[in-house]
C-alpha cells in the first residue's frame, strides 16, 4: 500500500456492508486468519440469566470449535435499540447476528404466531425443536431476507399479579401487561384490559398501580425482579412469544463453509448447546421464584377448562381472519399441534374439533 499500510491492516479497516470494520467490529474475513467478529444483539438485559447462560456461552462455544477464528462483541439490553427492533437491527446489517421477537411487530410475521399459541411448553430446548420443525415445514416464507438460525416459541407464560387471582371474576376489570400477539387476545378474554409497554418498565407500573399485572415467562420474572411486586402467580399456560436467531444474509454470505457449520451446529438449538433455560433449569427458576416470596395457585380443572375453552376461542378467530386474507392458518395450527403432539406437549389452545 502506498502509505505504508500492510495488506493485513487494509483488509481489517475495510468497508464492509457499508460499515467501516477495525479490530472487533462487524463480519471481516483476514487474507491468511480467516478471522470473523460476529456482532451479536439481543434485547435480553446483560445480566439476566439468558445472556449469561444462554448468548455468552454459545458464542465462547463457537470461539472453541472454531479454533479462536470466530469470535463475537455481545450487545445486551438496549445497547442497540428497543426490544421490538431487534429484528431489523440484524436484518439492516447494525449486528451480524441476533435474538429478535416476531411478536413484537404486529400482522409482520402473521403465520409465525402459531408458536405463540397456549402450550405446556416447559423449556427453550423443546420450544427450540418445535419451532425449527415448523421453520422447515412452512414458516420459513416469512423470514426471506435473513439467515434462520433458529426459531422457537419460547417457555410457557403465566399470569403474575399484585392480588391473587383464583378465578374469572377475579381479573374482570385488572389492567395486564401483554407481551403482544395471542396473549393480548386472551387476556381480553378473561375479562381484563390488555397493556402493552416494555419489560423495563413493568416493575414501577405495577408498584405505582398503573397496571395489575403481567402475563410473562419465569425466566424474564427473575430477570426484571418482577418477582418483588407481583407476589401472586396463576399456574395456567398463556403460551409465550415467537422468537428466534437471526443472521444478516450478507454477513452470511461472507462466511467461510466451515464457519457456517460451526454457527449452524452450535447455535440450531443454543439452548440444547448451553443447557441454558432447558427443561431442568425451568425447575429450577420455578423454585427460586416461590423462595422469593411469590404464591403460586394452580386454577381446579373446572376453571382452567373455562379460561382454556375462551383461548380455543382466540384460535379459531385468528384462523378465520388470516384465512379471510389468503393465508392457511388452520392447516399451520394442525402442523403445530402434531409438532407438539410428537414432543409431549399438549397446546390447550387448539380446538378439539380440528383433531
Amino acid at each position: 500500500m502506498c502509505d505504508g499500510t500492510t495488506r493485513r491492516d487494509f483488509l481489517k479497516n475495510s468497508i464492509i456492508g457499508g460499515v467501516a470494520l477495525g479490530a472487533g467490529v462487524g463480519i471481516y474475513e483476514l487474507a491468511y486468519a480467516q478471522a470473523t467478529n460476529i456482532r451479536f444483539s439481543t434485547w435480553h438485559p446483560p445480566v439476566g440469566r439468558e445472556a449469561k447462560t444462554v448468548w455468552e456461552p454459545m458464542l465462547e462455544e463457537l470461539k472453541k470449535r472454531s479454533g479462536g477464528k470466530i469470535t463475537s462483541t455481545l450487545y445486551a439490553g438496549g445497547a442497540l435499540g428497543k426490544g421490538p427492533e431487534h429484528f431489523d437491527i440484524v436484518a439492516k446489517g447494525l449486528s451480524d447476528m441476533g435474538y429478535f421477537t416476531a411478536t413484537w411487530t404486529p400482522g409482520r410475521f402473521p403465520l409465525s404466531d402459531v408458536l405463540s399459541l397456549a402450550a405446556w411448553v416447559d423449556g427453550k430446548d423443546l420450544a427450540t425443536d418445535i419451532g425449527n420443525a415448523m421453520y422447515d415445514r412452512i414458516l420459513n416464507r416469512e423470514f426471506k431476507d435473513v439467515k434462520m438460525i433458529e426459531l422457537n416459541g419460547c417457555i410457557q407464560s403465566f399470569l403474575w399479579t399484585k392480588k391473587p387471582v383464583r378465578s374469572l371474576a377475579d381479573t374482570k376489570g385488572m389492567k395486564i401487561r401483554t407481551p403482544g400477539g395471542h396473549q393480548t387476545h386472551y387476556i381480553k378474554a378473561l375479562g381484563a384490559e390488555p397493556v402493552f409497554m416494555p419489560l423495563g418498565d413493568v416493575y414501577l407500573a405495577i408498584e405505582t398501580g398503573t397496571i395489575d399485572g403481567l402475563v410473562t415467562c419465569p425466566p424474564l420474572v427473575l430477570g426484571f425482579k418482577l418477582h418483588e411486586v407481583a407476589k401472586h402467580g396463576v399456574v395456567a399456560t398463556f403460551g409465550c412469544v415467537t422468537e428466534g436467531v437471526v443472521m444478516n444474509l450478507d454477513s452470511w454470505k461472507k462466511l467461510p463453509d466451515d464457519q457456517k457449520k460451526i454457527i449452524e451446529s452450535v447455535s440450531h438449538n443454543p439452548f440444547k448447546t448451553t443447557g441454558g433455560l432447558n427443561r431442568e433449569v425451568y425447575k429450577v427458576m420455578m423454585k427460586e421464584i416461590t423462595d422469593k416470596g411469590v404464591t403460586l395457585f394452580n386454577l381446579p380443572s373446572d376453571e382452567a377448562e373455562r379460561w382454556y375453552e375462551s383461548f380455543r376461542e382466540v384460535t379459531r378467530k385468528w384462523v378465520a381472519d388470516l384465512e379471510g386474507k389468503g393465508l392457511p392458518a388452520k392447516e399451520v395450527v394442525k402442523m403445530y399441534n402434531q409438532e407438539c403432539e410428537k414432543r409431549g406437549v399438549k397446546v390447550v389452545a387448539f380446538p378439539r374439533e380440528w383433531a
